[in-house]
């Protein structure tokens, strides 16, 4: 495959060499910038239209500040590629999201570059007010800024954060990633305006004054759109903007894609600013790969892929997406249920409630990455008759848990929770594993936890979630397909803490909860092949426990092995707390809980990861026998 040429890009072996360029090598930078991106992406897959839509703000803001010494916080991170090729890293940056390679994301320990980790969104301009009061007390690091999409910059973590910066009067800049929006001035007259205002000689006689001269600089309908432009982000028709109500000089809407006004505007901004100011760049996500640019996603997320057509590689697999089989039986249920709503936090593709929106858009609630309201909301609409299940991935409903603990649990409310992506996650890596949903939820009184062995189950607990309505139900499920069973035409809920047996053994039994089922059956292959008998149970409720199940494995098996994909204190936890308290522990059974290590897990493939965490079939197959005092040379890591 060739490469694109960049002779200009080449020249730089950090953001130092930015700063020695002049202005129209920095637009051909962009531009050879833009297209290392695309190349590098289509061969690992990743977030591509993001990182496309700041490609020119990244080359400005390195060129202008001072970065390491000045502090950048990408929010979410995922729009960082351009970043890391900056900062010294495009040498491996076609190891991006694979096993050993970069991260996905921002992450500190992989560059000083990156000050500030994020993989989850909102959190940018708390971390930044962070670092500018450590500056201010006198800690060696510089200005902080933070780049917050208009999309992040819709939680209310960001909002308090605002307030808080606005309060503070700290100089701090917050530059608007706006990729929704279509004015955008031109070229010239803004330009124009910029360039006076960076020339000139005598200062401004207030920093506001630079803000309010962008629209005066504009004939007249421009400087309309762009005044509603201002509208359209602040909710502030007249007067201030809702961020100069806050405290913060605001200055906007600018182009995010041309140089001139990027480089004017942050060069006036960073020479003036003695508070807090937020700039608003207008930018298109997927910006110069038309392909992305016209994708009704914009490549927010993608696979590898072929730079000339655009086309994705895609695995091929006979069994569906765990995501799509919860879409489909959430949409049969809404269809029996008029009462049936679902809530999701901007995820609605990723979680799978587009589907039931295309049937019933009105019950269908995208609330915007504002998790904390979405479990509220949906507490209120359970507290009003409704049957809301409430869609959010595994590693996100963490930010939502003072809500699931007071507005639902506390109250009992019957808010069904839809978790996907339990477990690990492959590429996302370690900030999106679905580890600890089910050690968060199960400590919960009134709580059902529960957990699919594999698509038809999963189809089974949607119906069993919409029938219950005793109080709190969650059901997780992991990214990727299926295990290719056979779905039934219909789900029939099941009877609350009751599990299964799949296979009937004496001497050891595996008692899975959720997905991993698959390798307790594996496991149980391995294990009759070297005379082991072994009973494989689908516990499927983490809480209630299947009590009889679990007495009638103790009592009649010699070893007890517990697996799930999630983190210490979960299901293992439950299963030996009831242990203990009935006093089978007392009488020799040996038991181990086979969970996620008690650390973090980097990116790599989900098969990879699991072997990485010790939970492959062969590291089943060997606790097994371990429990059972039989060497097993032959297991462990030996099998893939």
């Amino acid at each position: 495959m060739t490469r694109p040429v960049t002779p200009t890009l080449d020249r730089v072996a950090g953001p130092a060499d930015l700063r020695a360029l002049g202005d129209r090598d920095l637009a051909q930078l962009a531009r050879e910038l833009r297209a290392e991106v695309i190349d590098a992406v289509s061969q690992t897959g990743g977030h591509l239209g993001s990182s496309l839509g700041v490609v020119e703000l990244t080359v400005a803001i390195h060129a202008v500040f001072n970065t390491p010494f000045d502090k950048l916080i990408w929010d979410v991170g995922h729009q960082c590629y351009p970043h890391k090729i900056l900062t010294g890293r495009r040498d491996r940056i076609r190891t991006l999201r694979q096993e050993g390679g970069l991260s996905g994301f921002t992450k500190r320990a992989e560059s000083e570059y990156d000050p500030f980790g994020a993989a989850h969104s909102s959190t940018s301009i708390s971390a930044a007010l962070g670092f500018t009061v450590a500056r201010d007390f006198g800690m060696p690091t510089g200005d902080a800024i933070a780049v917050i999409g208009d999309g992040a910059i819709s939680a209310g973590m960001a909002y308090e954060a605002l307030n808080n910066a606005g309060h503070e009067g700290r100089r701090l800049f917050v530059i608007l990633n706006d990729n929704e929006m279509s004015i955008a001035p031109p070229v010239g007259a803004m330009s124009r305006y910029l360039s006076g205002l960076y020339a000139g000689t005598s200062p401004l006689a207030a920093f506001r004054d630079l803000a309010e001269g962008f629209e005066r600089a504009l004939p007249g309908p421009l400087r309309d759109g762009a005044r509603r432009a201002r509208q359209l982000v602040t909710g502030m028709p007249g007067g201030g903007t809702l961020f100069e109500e806050l405290g913060f000089s605001y200055i906007g809407p600018i182009d995010g894609h041309d140089m001139a006004q990027l480089l004017g505007v942050l060069r006036a901004a960073r020479a003036r600013a003695t508070g807090p100011v937020l700039i608003h760049a207008l930018t298109v996500k997927g910006k110069g790969y038309a392909p992305a640019e016209t994708s009704a996603d914009k490549y927010h997320g993608v696979g590898r892929f072929d730079v000339a057509s655009g086309t994705q590689a895609k695995a091929k697999s006979n069994a569906p997406a765990y995501t799509r089989v919860f879409g489909e039986a959430l949409t049969a249920e809404a269809e029996r249920d008029p009462r049936i709503v679902a809530v999701t936090a901007a995820m609605p593709s990723g979680t799978g409630v587009d589907i039931m929106a295309k049937r019933f858009k009105a019950r269908v609630f995208d609330v915007g990455i504002a998790e904390q309201h979405a479990v509220t909301f949906a507490a209120g609409m359970a507290a009003g008759g409704l049957k809301p299940f409430c869609a959010i991935y595994s590693t996100f409903l963490q930010r939502g848990y003072d809500q699931v603990v007071h507005d639902v649990a506390l109250q009992g409310l019957p808010v069904r929770f839809a978790i996907d992506r339990a477990g690990l996650v492959g590429a996302d890596g370690a900030t999106h594993a679905g580890a600890f949903d089910i050690a968060y939820l199960a400590n919960l009184p009134g709580f059902v936890v529960m957990a699919a062995g594999d698509e038809a189950e999963l189809v089974h607990m949607v119906a069993t979630a919409a029938a219950w309505d005793e109080g709190p139900i969650a059901f997780r499920y992991p990214r990727g397909e299926g295990v290719g069973v056979e779905l039934p035409s219909r789900g029939q809920p099941l009877e609350i803490g009751r599990g299964r047996v799949l296979r009937e053994g004496s001497g050891v039994a595996l008692l899975s909860f959720g997905a991993h089922l698959a390798e307790c059956l594996r496991a149980a292959e391995d294990l009759e092949a070297r005379g082991v008998s072994v009973t494989v149970a689908d516990a499927r409720f983490a809480k209630p426990l299947d009590t009889d199940l679990i007495a009638q494995l103790a009592n009649h098996h010699a070893a007890l092995v517990t697996v799930e994909q999630g983190a210490e204190g979960g299901f293992g936890a439950q299963v030996l707390h009831h242990l203990a308290r009935t006093g089978r522990l007392d009488r020799g059974l040996a038991i181990r809980t086979m969970t996620l290590p008690d650390r973090f897990i980097e990116q790599a493939s989900p098969e990879a990861m699991y072997r990485d965490a010790g939970l492959t079939a062969a590291d089943i197959a060997a606790t097994a026998l371990s429990a059972l005092g039989i060497a097993a040379p032959a297991f462990g890591r030996a099998r893939a």
